[in-house]
């Protein structure tokens, strides 16, 4: 037979098991959840960076079309402003197309300018992500 002090401290204890359990999966559960907003966050930045190597690689894609057709590109053919649509059959109408078509394809509201001084063209890339309008400019030698 157990004596009556340790049967009262008994019944006090009852169920305290089941408190520090429920105690430990609230707190594991506001840690997954930090975590699962740590790693949403993560995948945005990275999108983010998936864009701007995008339009980096878009921006040199232009500037070696013209280093190929070097006489046009130094005689303005290819300046081009944003929002602009190039219009002719020539070889830098063509590549300017090309070149505006992929941008509109592969970013979010893409779309591109070249502008060209003395034998430097400045190349602007522009699109839109979460974050609003973000633009990626490069200085090249033709």
């Amino acid at each position: 037979m157990m004596p009556a002090s340790n049967t009262a401290d008994a019944r006090r204890q009852r169920g305290a098991t089941l408190v520090e359990a429920l105690v430990a999966l609230l707190v594991l559960s506001i840690g997954l959840l930090g975590v699962a907003a740590l790693q949403m966050e993560a995948l945005r930045s990275n999108h983010g960076a998936h864009l701007r190597s995008q339009a980096t690689v878009l921006a040199q894609d232009i500037a070696d079309r013209m280093r190929a057709n070097r006489t046009a590109a130094l005689a303005g053919a290819y300046d081009i402003a944003l929002g602009a649509n190039p219009a002719g059959a020539a070889l830098s109408d063509l590549d300017l197309t090309t070149w505006k078509d992929t941008l509109a394809d592969i970013l979010p509201a893409g779309d591109g300018a070249v502008a060209l001084a003395g034998n430097v063209a400045t190349i602007t890339v522009q699109w839109t992500d979460r974050l609003g309008t973000d633009t990626f400019t490069t200085e090249t030698e033709l």
